[in-house]
């Protein structure tokens, strides 16, 4: 069977960027971090204050109440970067079409607040009984079941829960699908919503959270910074794509994973560094062709040193020269959403020419050698770009996009 050529032709996103796709990209290109005190939960219990909200959020401002009660706070993201992305891609439902339409999500945690608030009710509320929606509200793959009945999409229809890999394994599973012809459309990504107290509490135990900011790859960087959001993103074969005049953003030509087989949390060299080289290899794109990689780079202090390695392993003496930054430094670590808004982050890069910088950035850290474009933007054309995501459990996956220029 011919493989088809598969586009990004929609992008939506909420995150603490700001509440759609606009007011994101106009952050990243700014160099704009969206990191600030904690106001869900009382930061007092907690070691770090800081974290990357969706400030200002009201769920009624996309909702009716009755409909509100049953999502939710990481399936209402799920469902708002949805529509924005439908509408964004300008796509008309057909009969034929919503059969032929594959929704794939990523998720770490799932329900999170629902399960939180259901602890506390039985727990400490000592109350005989929780939420009677608590269990629809907890599932992880709520997201794409509501995705599903909003849009009246009754073909494939899963998520996928691979912790900080979880929307790029969506996206990249997605792109398969589209590109062997299994569907003809995919609304691919994730969501997350981690900022309720026991959650807050159960990374804090961890110690890896940042007690200030997220300052990826550089030498004073603390941790990371938790974030939350949707992004969700649409992908179409080109010939239907062209057909129906669409807007374009980028291609996306490979998509690569590997496990590490090494420790539950510690990062390794080797598992990172094939799955960045089955991408190039699903692509047939040579390491020479790729100009900018979105990093996982987390800001934390094994993290960091051990993807610049990744990345030296497969790019050798070019390395230290490829422009790769971090966004994270301003959206958050968002988990399960973490690859969704890192490849919309990556598909407007290549839209618009522009390169997201790492925010926050200090001074370089020699175990860090990498150009991460600190601070400020930087204005390239380039064709070919990775977007990494590496999860605890050493579960990586790697997706590959090329520009896109329709003269």
């Amino acid at each position: 069977m011919e493989q088809r050529r598969v586009v990004l032709t929609g992008i939506g996103v909420i995150s603490a960027l700001g509440p759609d796709r606009d007011s994101f990209w106009r952050a990243l290109s700014e160099g704009r971090s969206g990191i600030a005190p904690i106001e869900s939960v009382d930061p007092a219990a907690l070691r770090f204050p800081n974290g990357a909200e969706v400030r200002d959020y009201r769920a009624e401002d996309y909702f009716d109440l009755k409909q509100a009660d049953f999502l939710d706070r990481f399936a209402q993201f799920a469902l708002i970067a949805a529509r924005e992305a439908v509408r964004d891609s300008g796509i008309e439902w057909t009969a034929a079409l919503r059969e032929r339409s594959a929704i794939v999500t990523g998720s770490c945690l799932g329900g999170q607040s629902t399960q939180d608030e259901g602890f506390v009710d039985l727990y400490r509320e000592r109350r005989n009984r929780v939420h009677p929606l608590a269990i629809p509200k907890t599932m992880a793959n709520a997201g794409a079941s509501y995705i599903s009945m909003e849009f009246g999409l009754t073909g494939p229809a899963f998520t996928i829960s691979t912790a900080c890999s979880s929307s790029n394994h969506a996206i990249g599973h997605a792109f398969w699908m589209v590109r062997q012809g299994l569907t003809d459309l995919a609304l691919a990504g994730g969501s997350e919503a981690p900022f309720s107290l026991g959650m807050l509490k159960a990374w804090d135990a961890l110690r890896v959270v940042s007690p200030d900011t997220c300052r990826p790859f550089a030498k004073d960087r603390r941790g990371m910074i938790l974030g939350e959001g949707g992004g969700v993103l649409v992908l179409e074969s080109l010939e239907a794509a062209r057909a129906r005049g669409a807007r374009i953003y980028a291609e996306i030509v490979g998509f690569g994973m590997s496990a590490d087989a090494h420790h539950i949390t510690q990062p390794s060299v080797e598992g990172p560094s094939r799955a960045m080289s089955a991408a190039l290899v699903d692509a047939a794109v040579p390491p020479e062709a790729i100009g900018y990689i979105n990093a996982h780079g987390t800001g934390t202090p094994s993290n960091d040193p051990t993807e610049a390695r990744a990345i030296h392993a497969v790019f050798g003496g070019r390395a230290a020269e490829l422009p790769v930054s971090s966004t994270k430094s301003m959206h958050g670590h968002g988990l399960g959403v973490a690859g969704a808004l890192e490849a919309a982050a990556t598909g407007l890069a290549l839209h618009h020419g522009i390169l997201p910088p790492t925010a926050n950035f200090t001074e370089p850290d020699p175990d860090c050698d990498l150009y991460v474009i600190p601070n400020v933007a930087r204005r390239l054309q380039v064709e070919y770009a990775l977007s990494n995501s590496f999860a605890f459990g050493g579960l990586n996956a790697v997706v590959a996009f090329r520009s896109w220029d329709d003269s």
